[in-house]
């Protein structure tokens, strides 16, 4: 009777072992990764391609989006591209200018037969 409760309970180790297979989230990467970037293109490219469009802090590198990422969503990421998006000028009527503030953008690509949810409820 013991012999077989301790085999369960190797069994169960193991199970857990192929379940996390990234690290936990550390506050660094809630700090690289600010948000999703919502668009018809970042949408259509979610959906056909498997990449995911996010903003991400000015000073990160193409490695700390890919670890944050990974440990963020427990997903195994292929490839990541980063863009600057500048700043504009918009005016309202004639009178009124402001500007739109730029971003850094990541383009993540997650490895085939992987997906994630960004609309959880």
């Amino acid at each position: 009777m013991a012999e077989v409760k301790k085999t369960a309970k190797k069994a169960t180790k193991k199970e857990e072992k192929v379940e996390l297979r990234f690290a936990k989230p550390t506050f660094k990467d809630f700090e690289v990764i600010l948000a999703p970037v919502i668009t018809e293109k970042s949408m259509s490219l979610m959906q056909e391609q498997n990449k995911v469009t996010l903003k991400v802090a000015n000073n990160t590198n193409k490695t700390e989006v890919k670890l944050a990422f990974e440990r963020l969503y427990q997903v195994k990421v292929v490839d990541v591209k980063i863009s600057n998006v500048i700043s504009k000028t918009k005016t309202r009527g004639s009178r009124y200018q402001g500007i739109v503030g730029g971003y850094k953008k990541a383009i993540v690509t997650i490895a085939e037969g992987e997906a994630i949810d960004l609309f959880k409820e």
